[in-house]
């Protein structure tokens, strides 16, 4: 009962609040596209610690670590590596000084075997765009509740064209789907049942589409089985589904907020000031129709992976749009390109997910094997980088601020609730906006972020490996929730040993991570039995993860100066855009 009163105006925003703060974020801010956001000034500021002995000590084995891996998974991706051929089928011809090229990885695959086709269609897209909105839009755009917003009727048009040539008929069942769900928010309104329905509703779905693999259109009428042939370039409609279902979730929640809004909400005439308006303040009530939905939930440059903007958000925008930022969002492209080739040159370099999926490590030192799930970590990060920067840029070209889903390289998070808050950034910001909070928020710390890691394991796949990852990352949470909160800086931070501890904590942190992720993403239960069983149960072992923990201690005492440094200068990088 407290978690459906508290989905109602009363304490839901304060207890966000609260939780935003605690968890070192700010949702005052803008989310224009710029580097840092400032903050409050620091109340006490350390000595920097660059140019000590101390640090200059990190800096060397640091440089040789990082060498040295680099060196390694190398070595082990060479033609006269034992394990060479039993993962060889899996390389392709590459352009890249006559070296094969790892695009054994489907999910990256998919998306770079059409890149071509991406940006094509990104450029005819913003073309039209933005021609409709210079010809075809009044300037200045609709700002009251009976005029339309006449950009969602191009939205929409291209969107269903868009992702028929993807989905084929497969676009009708994603339709029909998205039909049923409108009802149930304009049905209930205001009620607690809105909610309770709207969860039901899409988990309901997300286990049927898993089970039955997308449906067949013959399985409800013989007469419609040639509707079946038609699957589009990407066939299966349901892989990107997942994504599609949390902006149906964002829609019917903040349809039902509108009869329940926080106190902290601006005047719907007004036009809002920051993001954090954005999001929290409802729309207008005509602006939750039929067609803003389907605009919102089938918007292109978001629909196939994100980054997650709310429904409230969206229309926003719409309604009082920003001047568009050319010059930032011309870096930013350059940006993305510098990413895409340095993938390209990973994945003609280092064949690690190749002899991931083949098991292919055979005889290979405890270091070695470390490497092959370092890397295939580092490689997700980047892949995933590239993906969401491609349509966060597609979506800053058509004039949306939307967040950027990395923060931080994977590598620069020593904390594991850091690494969440950086990692699949508008994914986190909407699990606390739409579980978290309603849930009670931290007066039931331990047990919301047990039901908030199952449902993003879920969320990513039905399976045992991934939820296994989600209960991982929960236990690994646990013991620096209570660190935290038992040896405060506040507390210890005069100590001369603080820091060292500190920088033992993030160390053991960072291996823990590695441990859930690689399970999770990378080479699961089994492959992390056979990388524990060489690192623990020989004298060799031990000893190479000795050595490689000293070298994760000293970057973890590094990012801690990255975090000091970045208050020196009155920034807060946990918000950067």
């Amino acid at each position: 009962m407290y978690a459906l009163n508290n989905l109602k105006g009363k304490g839901k925003e304060d207890d966000g609040d609260h939780i935003y703060t605690a968890l070192g974020t700010s949702e005052q801010s803008s989310s224009s596209d710029i580097l840092t956001t400032k903050v409050k000034e620091p109340t006490k500021l350390k000595p920097p610690l660059w140019n000590t002995l101390e640090f200059y000590i990190y800096y060397v084995i640091i440089s040789f670590s990082l060498a040295y891996a680099f060196y390694m998974a190398y070595d082990i991706s060479k033609e006269t590596n034992p394990n060479y051929m039993r993962y060889s089928r899996r390389l392709e011809p590459g352009w890249l000084f006559g070296r094969k090229v790892d695009n054994s990885d489907a999910q990256f695959a998919s998306f770079r075997d059409h890149y071509g086709a991406l940006f094509m269609a990104s450029i005819a897209y913003l073309i039209l765009s933005h021609l409709y909105r210079i010809f075809l839009v009044p300037n200045p755009p609709a700002k009251l509740p009976s005029q339309p917003l006449r950009r969602t009727y191009f939205f929409l048009t291209f969107s269903l064209i868009f992702l028929y040539v993807l989905f084929g008929n497969g676009l009708i069942k994603i339709l029909i789907i998205l039909s049923f769900n409108f009802l149930i928010p304009i049905t209930l309104k205001g009620s607690k049942l809105n909610p309770i329905v709207t969860w039901l509703f899409n988990l309901a779905v997300l286990f049927i589409n898993e089970n039955y693999d997308g449906y067949k259109f013959e399985w409800f009428n013989e007469n419609l089985a040639f509707l079946d042939s038609n699957v589009g370039l990407l066939t299966r409609w349901t892989i990107t589904f997942n994504i599609c279902t949390l902006r149906i979730i964002s829609f019917n929640m903040d349809y039902y907020w509108l009869f329940h809004p926080s106190p902290d909400s601006t005047e719907r005439d007004q036009a809002p000031l920051t993001e954090k308006d954005r999001i929290i303040t409802p729309c207008f009530k005509e602006d939750y129709n039929y067609i803003n939905y389907l605009s919102y939930v089938l918007y292109t440059p978001l629909y196939l992976a994100g980054p997650i903007i709310t429904f409230n958000n969206f229309i926003s925008q719409l309604r009082y749009p920003k001047e568009f930022d050319i010059k930032s969002t011309f870096i930013y492209g350059v940006r993305l390109l510098g990413v895409m080739l340095l993938m390209e040159v990973m994945l003609h370099f280092i064949y690690v997910v190749a002899m991931s999926k083949s098991r292919a490590w055979d005889d290979l030192s405890p270091l070695e094997l470390g490497m092959i799930g370092v890397f295939n970590l580092e490689y997700i990060w980047l892949k995933l980088l590239i993906i969401w920067r491609f349509f966060r840029f597609w979506a800053m070209a058509d004039g949306f601020e939307v967040q950027e889903n990395m923060l931080r390289c994977m590598l620069n998070n020593y904390s594991t609730t850091g690494f969440w808050r950086s990692w699949h950034r508008s994914f986190y910001r909407w699990i606390i906006r739409y579980i978290y909070i309603p849930l009670g928020g931290s007066k039931y710390l331990i047990y919301n972020m047990l039901i908030v890691f199952t449902f993003v394991a879920l969320w990513h796949d039905i399976s045992l490996k991934l939820l296994a990852w989600g209960w991982l990352i929960w236990i690994f949470i646990l013991p620096e929730t209570i660190a935290t909160k038992i040896f405060t800086e506040k507390k210890f931070g005069d100590r001369p040993y603080y820091r060292h501890v500190c920088a033992i904590g993030g160390a053991l942190n960072l291996v823990f991570m590695w441990a859930a992720n690689l399970v999770g993403f990378a080479i699961g239960l089994d492959g992390m039995k056979v990388v524990l069983s060489n690192l623990f149960g020989t004298l060799h072992g031990l000893i190479q993860f000795s050595l490689s923990f000293i070298s994760i201690y000293c970057a973890v005492q590094v990012m801690f100066e990255i975090r000091e440094e970045e208050k020196r200068r009155n920034i807060n990088q946990e918000i950067r855009y």
